[in-house]
């Protein structure tokens, strides 16, 4: 959702300063723990089925549009689409490793 967002702000914003977040502290809330992997997993498809329609309707100009971080300084949304795609295949291999050693036992 942060990614999107993000995207959302450098579209409509002159290079806007995002907020970054402690992921960790987020994932140990307790939505986390209490809600059913079936919300997540559609609110995850539902996200994307919007991100999509955004990154569809982009120009290439809008690849270049930028925003701050206060940590890794100017990020274009190409930059960030390209380490989110990685960041989603990453997550993939985590949860494919976790299977596959689950089934070994």
């Amino acid at each position: 959702m942060n990614a999107y967002i993000r995207f959302k702000l450098a579209l409509t914003e002159h290079e806007p300063t995002i907020k970054p977040y402690d992921e960790a502290a987020w994932a140990e809330l307790s939505d986390v723990r209490e809600t059913p992997i079936e919300v997540s997993l559609a609110l995850l498809d539902n996200l994307h089925d919007r991100w999509v329609r955004v990154l569809r309707s982009m120009s290439d100009a809008g690849f270049l549009k930028q925003f701050r971080h206060p940590e890794l300084g100017v990020v274009s949304l190409e930059k960030n689409l390209a380490l989110y795609a990685w960041h989603g295949k990453h997550h993939v291999a985590h949860i494919t490793s976790l299977r596959e050693r689950k089934q070994r036992r």
